[in-house]
This record gives C-alpha cells, sequence and structure tokens, in this order.
C-alpha cells in the first residue's frame, strides 16, 4: 500500500514537471509518469522481495541446522542405543522445540512489511502455522488456521488432521478434502488421499474411503494408495497403513512412527 502511495506521487510528479515545466505535451508527459510508476512497483516489489527471501531462507538454516543435529544425535544412539526409547524421544521433542522456537522469532520480523505487502500477514500466518505444527503447539494452530494460505496439499491434509482431532463431522473433513484435491496434479493428491482415507477408515467409513482411494488413483500411481486399495477391496481394512509414506504421513501426527534401537552386539574372539 505505501509503495503505491509513494509510486502514484511520483508519477503524479512526473507529469506536472515534464508537461507544465519543461512543455512535454500531454501524451508523452502521461506515457512518461506510467513508465515512472511501473519502474517504482517494481524496484520496490524486488527490493521487498529480496528482503522477504532473506527472512525466510533464515528461517529454513535454523530448521536445517537443527534437523542436523537431531540426525547427528540419532546417529549416535545407532551406535550406543539410549537407556529408553521414550525419554529419547522426548529428548528428541525438547531440541525441536528450541530450534524451532528460534524459528518462529525471525517470522515475528515479517510483520514490518505489511504496509508494503497486503498478503504479509497470511504468509506470516502459513509460516506460524507449518512451525507449531511441527512441535505439535496445536493451540496455537487452531488460532492461525483462519489466515492460512491453503495453498499447498501438505497444509490442507493438516487441516484436515486437526478436524479429525477436533472430532469434526465428516462431512466438514470431507470438503476440505475436495476443495484441494481438485487443486492438485497428478501425484500430488498421495498425502491428501492418503489422510483422508485413514480418518474415513478410522470412522468406520469403509465403502465411503474404498470409493475415495479408487477415484485418488485415477490420478496417482502411488504404492501405498495402491496397497491400501488392495486391503479394503478384500475385506482388510484393519490393516490398512499410511506407513509407507514415511515422515510424510507420520508429520500429520495422526499416529506415531515405530522407533527401533539396535542393541549393540558384543563380538567374542
Amino acid at each position: 500500500m505505501v509503495t503505491m502511495i509513494i509510486a502514484v506521487a511520483a508519477s503524479c510528479g512526473a507529469y506536472f514537471a515534464l508537461h507544465f515545466a519543461a512543455g512535454w505535451s500531454n501524451t508523452w508527459s502521461v506515457v512518461s509518469a506510467v513508465g515512472a510508476f511501473a519502474g517504482l512497483q517494481i524496484l520496490f516489489g524486488i527490493s521487498i522481495r529480496k528482503r522477504i527471501m532473506a527472512e525466510m531462507q533464515r528461517v529454513q538454516s535454523i530448521l536445517a541446522e537443527g534437523q542436523k543435529k537431531i540426525q547427528a544425535k540419532v546417529q549416535r544412539w545407532q551406535l550406543r542405543p539410549p537407556g529408553s526409547i521414550q525419554a529419547a524421544q522426548k529428548e528428541i521433542a525438547d531440541d525441536m522445540r528450541v530450534f524451532v522456537k528460534a524459528a518462529l522469532a525471525v517470522t515475528e520480523g515479517l510483520s514490518k512489511y505489511r504496509l508494503f505487502v497486503p498478503m504479509i500477514e497470511r504468509q506470516k500466518a502459513t509460516a506460524q502455522f507449518q512451525l507449531n505444527w511441527m512441535i505439535k503447539d496445536f493451540a496455537k494452530c487452531d488460532a492461525l488456521m483462519p489466515k492460512v494460505i491453503m495453498a499447498d496439499p501438505t497444509l490442507a491434509a493438516m487441516k484436515m488432521a486437526r478436524m479429525y482431532m477436533l472430532k469434526k463431522p465428516i462431512e466438514e473433513i470431507t470438503a476440505v478434502y475436495n476443495k484441494a484435491v481438485r487443486r492438485v496434479r497428478y501425484n500430488q493428491n498421495v498425502l491428501l488421499a492418503a489422510c483422508y482415507t485413514w480418518i474415513l477408515v478410522k470412522s468406520e467409513k469403509i465403502d465411503e474411503a474404498f470409493k475415495a482411494i479408487t477415484e485418488a488413483l485415477k490420478s496417482s500411481d502411488n504404492a501405498t494408495l495402491k496397497s491400501n486399495h488392495e486391503l479394503l477391496m478384500n475385506n482388510r481394512s484393519a490393516h490398512f497403513s499410511n506407513s509407507g509414506l514415511g515422515d510424510q504421513w507420520y508429520q500429520l501426527h495422526l499416529e506415531e512412527p515405530k522407533v527401533k534401537m539396535q542393541r549393540q552386539r558384543s563380538v567374542y574372539r
């Protein structure tokens, strides 16, 4: 908004200066004023975009460094397993909370661009929603959700997962799924379909789940969806599983991954 006002003021100034002071024709004065307006808008846009991208890059760097430290810790545990898996999981959660909080602090800085970028508050809410989701701060996620830009299939899947946690009606979850799945391309529907059909199965709506996964396979060749489709076809819904999607599935927090620590074996010679 501020950049628009500055650009309009500058273009008006250019028009009056060229037309009345320099004696240019009305046509060329208008053309030059429009050019000045467009040029300033482009310059402002590039400058602000670079600053916002730099802020988001800081967020990504914090997350990458944090994940790197956690991975190193897990690798050490593979060699020398901790005494308790539950204690190890808590330690990882605590470590994650530290670097996610640091990333959240960086996103707060995006608010200073709100006068220049009308959508920045929604972009900030979207980033903060994802970060809070990582540490399972669902109260904050609920507060942010109305502002989140649901342009990404993962975000829509998170919304469905949260609605299931809150025991929202299946009809409302279905509406979110149908809206989101219409926007995606081939094989981009995997997490959406996996989440939605899992919710249907858990809600004992097996026929609806079979129909949904059959339809989803028209736009995907994913092995996990195919496996679940076959299980439902053979009335084996108890074996329905999205574990084949790995972290992509477990990030929804609907199920916990099964952690297995290898015990170090003694070698005798």
